[in-house]
């Protein structure tokens, strides 16, 4: 058993016990050290050279230290962007900066930073100011490892409609107990604040509510196998009403013999009363499937590409070309390089524009900001247009627009380095003449990657376009 043994509700690590952890972080350091020079690069001699350093009660002691250093890192990530948002600006604003744009870029440099996307880096940025600036006792209980990131986000976001006064009274009355505050759960800190939020101020808590339903969305994300996941963030109300009503649906068709599951009912159900189809696979749609012609021949092995949504195993993408005249949808052929990178698409006007500007789109797929991940929205310029930038392809990429207007902040710099002259892909009105011209012109680099430079003087390389 390790000397610094936590008892619990102690309230946060001692000093003893951040040096356990950081110890336990140096041994499992060395082992990956070890596995990537080759030694040890198995599993089991991983597990070994760890079960040689530790015995299962120090392995606990270390793992709670661990966690309490995880929050103590945050709680110091906290204070280093609220440091460096203020620099940033001040710095913009001494160098003439309009009142309106400064501040530009911040957060997106301290999302860079931490590898996540402009959105998140911006949501972290505001909760670090209030942290700093309104509640020191939640970014105490973080710096003695006691809140995590998520859990103090919870207590910022539950007060965030209450005056600096009444938010400071319940960052004194919740955290500033750290022993009680260690024995609750996620939900139940949630609860405590929102009462307490309630109980101080219960008009703007329900002007906060009524506010939330303009906040209302519809999302899709990929999901494994070939799935997605439709979310939709609605008033209760309506989240109730709706799901009622599918659930009556399936209990109908279950009732009369139909075979399909509840959950299936369900599903089918939601996509017929959405799109007004008979059924839910006769639905017309417009898909750009990436995919090497010996795979789609049934021939190859490699994965198709979707865009938008990700790699397919060529038997899913030839069963969705097959089915495609019989579903009345529209799947565009594109041409790929032998290294993967999108070389030309067949022209064929249907649901979405033509021109180069679809075609950079559907070869980027999402935002190309390191860790966004975003719908692109935009199509920019990598160098500029008014610093001599060409319109073509090795200079375009898809961006999504907060990415796109955070490359206008000051000493924020993008370039291709493998732009060339002969970069454009050719256009294609036919299969035919897409064949003849694939032979005879490619992208110089048909990943494209774009070579970021923040004001700190900071590189980030942009993910490549390699999908086919």
């Amino acid at each position: 058993m390790s000397e610094d043994v936590r008892v619990v509700g102690a309230g946060g690590p001692t000093r003893a016990g951040l040096v356990s952890a950081l110890a336990a972080l140096g041994r499992i350091l060395d082992v990956d050290a070890d596995v990537g020079s080759g030694a040890d690069a198995d599993a089991d001699g991983v597990l070994g050279r760890c079960e040689a350093v530790l015995a299962d009660p120090a392995r606990i002691d270390a793992i709670r230290h661990l966690e309490d250093l995880k929050n103590a890192a945050c709680a110091a990530q906290a204070v280093l962007a609220v440091e460096f948002a203020r620099s940033q600006k001040a710095e913009q604003a001494r160098r003439g900066v309009p009142a309106e744009r400064v501040g530009g870029g911040v957060a997106e440099q301290v999302a860079l930073a931490r590898r996540e996307s402009p959105h998140a880096g911006a949501v972290f940025l505001g909760l670090a100011t209030i942290l700093v600036t309104e509640m020191p006792r939640t970014l105490q209980a973080m710096s003695r490892g006691v809140l995590s990131e998520y859990r103090a986000r919870l207590v910022v976001q539950e007060t965030s409609c209450l005056s600096r006064e009444a938010r400071a009274e319940i960052d004194r009355q919740v955290c500033g107990d750290l022993a009680r505050l260690d024995t609750l759960g996620t939900r139940r800190l949630g609860n405590l604040v929102r009462g307490e939020a309630a109980r101080r101020d219960p008009a703007g808590v329900t002007a906060r509510l009524g506010h939330a339903a303009e906040e209302r969305f519809v999302s899709l994300r990929p999901a494994p196998d070939c799935m997605t996941r439709l979310s939709a963030l609605l008033p209760v109300a309506q989240g109730v009403s709706v799901l009622a009503a599918l659930q009556r649906a399936s209990d109908t068709a279950r009732a009369t013999g139909d075979p399909r599951t509840r959950g299936q009912v369900m599903a089918d159900e939601l996509v017929v009363r959405v799109t007004g189809q008979s059924s839910p696979d006769a639905i017309p749609i417009a898909l750009h499937l990436i995919m090497p012609a010996d795979s789609l021949l049934g021939e190859g092995v490699e994965p198709g590409w979707i865009a938008g949504h990700g790699g397919v195993p060529g038997p899913v993408a030839r069963r969705l070309v097959g089915s495609a005249p019989r579903l009345g949808s529209w799947v565009r052929r594109l041409w790929a390089a032998p290294t993967g990178g999108l070389i030309a698409m067949e022209s064929r006007h249907r649901l979405f524009p033509q021109g180069l500007g679809e075609f950079v789109s559907i070869r980027d797929d999402l935002c190309r900001t390191p860790y966004c991940d975003a719908p692109i929205r935009h199509i920019d310029h990598i160098v500029a247009k008014a610093d001599g930038g060409e319109t073509s392809a090795a200079n375009g990429q898809g961006l999504c627009e907060r990415c796109n207007h955070a490359k206008q902040a000051l000493a924020w710099s993008e370039v291709n380095p493998h732009h060339g002259p002969d970069d454009d892909p050719p256009e294609r009105e036919d299969a035919g003449t897409a064949d003849r011209g694939a032979r005879g012109r490619r992208f110089t680099d048909p990943t494209c990657q774009v070579t970021i430079t923040t004001p700190t003087g900071h590189h980030y390389l942009s993910p490549d376009t390699d999908t086919a």
